[in-house]
């Protein structure tokens, strides 16, 4: 039987999330890593949206967007309960919010020369009082953003908070968030974060047709 056949960019947060998901569960599949900037005809022909990450399903079903193929692998198999943890309302709310204006402050806040209407500092600011902070006082009363455990919305926020980390790391490393760096620390340092950060070549689209 074939596997699923995920394409994807190693530094992508959606396509990290992705592979967290299919990774804590279990569910084996072939990795298609891509160059963004010379995306194969075969991704393209999948999704002609031409994002990552993009599975393909052994049935010829096509998930495109990165909460499907994670919600898709838990329902395969949840060990870690994290499509339990937290109500639903609750985790749609915080990806919500970090997938809309946190992450458009993130990318202003990294490209800030490209949107001059504000400073990077300003920027920073906004999204720290949206997102960051509401994080970090989560975080200062539970292990995780829903509890005791990892729930979806942890794995899901949990690269775009590593992005805003690493924009200027020695701020990041003195402000006032405590609780959010040792979540995040942990993440980081994970053995299922390190697997799907494995570096592996691009895949050769020509070499496949051979």
């Amino acid at each position: 039987m074939s596997l699923p056949v995920l394409y994807s960019f190693r530094r992508c947060p959606y396509a990290m999330r992705a592979r967290l998901a299919l990774r804590v569960a279990g569910v084996p599949y072939e990795l298609r890593e891509v160059a963004l900037k010379a995306k194969p005809a075969a991704m393209l022909a999948l999704s002609p949206k031409g994002t990552v990450p993009v599975l393909r399903l052994p049935d010829g079903t096509v998930l495109e967007e990165s909460l499907d193929i994670m919600v898709w692998a838990q329902a395969q198999s949840d060990p870690g309960g994290w499509l339990v943890t937290g109500t639903p309302t609750e985790v749609q709310a915080l990806i919500a919010r970090n997938d809309g204006p946190f992450k458009v402050l993130l990318d202003r806040y990294k490209y800030a020369s490209r949107h001059p209407e504000c400073t990077a500092e300003q920027y920073r600011q906004q999204a720290v009082d949206l997102h960051i902070g509401p994080l970090n006082a989560r975080l200062a009363t539970a292990h995780c953003l829903l509890g005791a455990g990892p729930s979806l919305a942890d794995a899901a926020i949990f690269p775009f908070v590593r992005q805003f980390a690493g924009v200027d790391e020695a701020w990041f490393a003195q402000a006032p968030f405590p609780a959010l760096r040792a979540w995040l620390n942990e993440w980081l340092e994970s053995p299922l974060f390190q697997a799907v950060m494995e570096k592996h070549p691009l895949w050769d689209e020509g070499r496949a047709r051979r």
